[in-house]
């Protein structure tokens, strides 16, 4: 199911189209700060956009070595907190360069409206790292030799 909200899915294109891109700055420019990601093994808080940056950063030859070349997504529910606050799932769709399916994702983003857009604060990540494990053992890849 693809849930439509035109705020939203403008805010996901233009996330998806900076991952595809590897564009960090833009990336963390729609992040708020400071910005929270969580899932079963890591959580941190991301004090301001430089530090987003260069945590983006440092997972792009992961991602290159794995084929990544490009990202969709499918909006699947949207809940309206309040007038600015939403809660978006959301299922992230990684592509090889022939447009190929590589794997998929799940997530939960609290975004915000401010005065200049939509902004994340918190991203909750609920299979990444068993997708991202399962992608790389399929490729003969060793996740230990790359950081998060």
């Amino acid at each position: 199911m693809n849930q439509f909200d035109p705020e939203i899915e403008a805010y996901l294109t233009a996330y998806a189209a900076t991952l595809s891109a590897f564009d960090s700055e833009a990336a963390a420019g729609l992040w708020a700060t400071p910005g929270m990601i969580i899932d079963d093994r890591f959580h941190g808080v991301l004090e301001d956009r430089e530090s987003m940056a260069q945590g983006l950063e440092q997972s792009y030859p992961l991602y290159r070595k794995l084929g990544l070349a490009s990202v969709g997504h499918e909006c699947l529910a949207v809940d309206a907190l309040t007038d600015r606050i939403k809660v978006v799932h959301v299922r992230w769709l990684f592509y090889d360069a022939d447009g190929e399916p590589l794997t998929d994702s799940f997530a939960y983003y609290i975004v915000r409206r401010d005065d200049d857009g939509l902004h994340a604060c918190v991203c909750i990540q609920t299979d990444d790292a068993e997708k991202l494990q399962a992608l790389a053992t399929d490729r003969g890849i060793d996740l230990s030799t790359f950081t998060r």
